[in-house]
């Protein structure tokens, strides 16, 4: 009958080699509120135009002179 021995293998001592190194990423989303106030101002500009009449009144003046003429002169003096 054929006996195999199963012997214990002989083992060294292990190789370590240089670490691999993996990144892995991972994100997050943050929202940053940026407020900015504003301030509109109405400015309402009112113009005054100022509009100068110079109403007219007519008059007409018609002098009269009076001449007097004594042609002699009165026959009784009383």
């Amino acid at each position: 009958m054929y006996h195999h021995h199963h012997c214990n293998p002989n083992v060294t001592q292990p190789i370590v080699h240089p670490t691999n190194h993996c990144c892995t990423h991972s994100e997050s989303t943050t929202i940053v509120p940026h407020i900015h106030p504003q301030h509109v101002t109405n400015v309402h500009h009112q113009n005054f135009q100022h509009v100068h009449y110079f109403p007219h009144t007519f008059s007409q003046v018609d002098p009269a002179t009076h001449q007097h003429f004594n042609c002699g002169g009165p026959c009784c003096n009383r």
